[in-house]
């Protein structure tokens, strides 16, 4: 019998300073039983890092990267379904991100394992051709530590102000630090 996911609910009230963006929004995660605490909680990171100001271009969504190659975890199509961008969470070969690069118009890496030095040095000379793929490294410790803010319900806060993000629960709160791995 296969496993069913776990469903998360989330309301986000999101200042991002650095973009101009403030919004809330209320969301439904599902949790594929193969994914930790810890990885779901960076989808939801990246969905309010990069979550548009509106949506008359389309909005940011979750996708089925988990179980189906062909999409991201989550991504920005406008309205007519042209991918805008395409997030990835974890460690992709640099295939996947070279095909990604060739979908959409902008390709973003959210990688947050202590091993993320040694994955980077395999694949970045593979991909400095595609100028559209951003990096950004998200230290271990920092991405535990935001895991220990996932409960079935979830009341977030989530502050970004000059490249530092907060994500509070009302009682705890993240700070969080991405580090960019590629040049700009």
């Amino acid at each position: 019998m296969a496993l069913k996911a776990t469903i998360f609910k989330a309301h986000l009230q999101i200042a991002d300073m650095d973009r101009n963006v403030y919004v809330d929004r209320g969301l439904t995660l599902a949790r594929h039983p193969s994914e930790t605490d810890e990885r779901m909680m960076i989808r939801l990171l990246a969905l309010a890092l990069y979550l548009p100001a509106d949506d008359l271009q389309g909005t940011l969504d979750f996708a089925k990267g988990l179980w189906d190659t062909d999409e991201p975890d989550l991504w920005h199509k406008d309205l007519t379904g042209q991918i805008k961008h395409w997030v990835e969470v974890g460690q992709p070969d640099d295939k996947r991100l070279m095909k990604a690069a060739g979908r959409a118009d902008q390709v973003t890496v959210m990688s947050f394992s202590h091993s993320t030095p040694i994955w980077w040095a395999g694949i970045a000379t593979k991909i400095t051709r595609a100028r559209n793929i951003a990096v950004w490294q998200i230290e271990a410790a920092q991405s535990q530590a935001l895991a220990e803010l996932a409960q079935r319900s979830m009341q977030l806060q989530v502050t970004v102000q000059d490249g530092t993000t907060w994500v509070g629960d009302g009682q705890r709160s993240v700070e969080i630090t991405p580090i960019r791995l590629n040049p700009t």
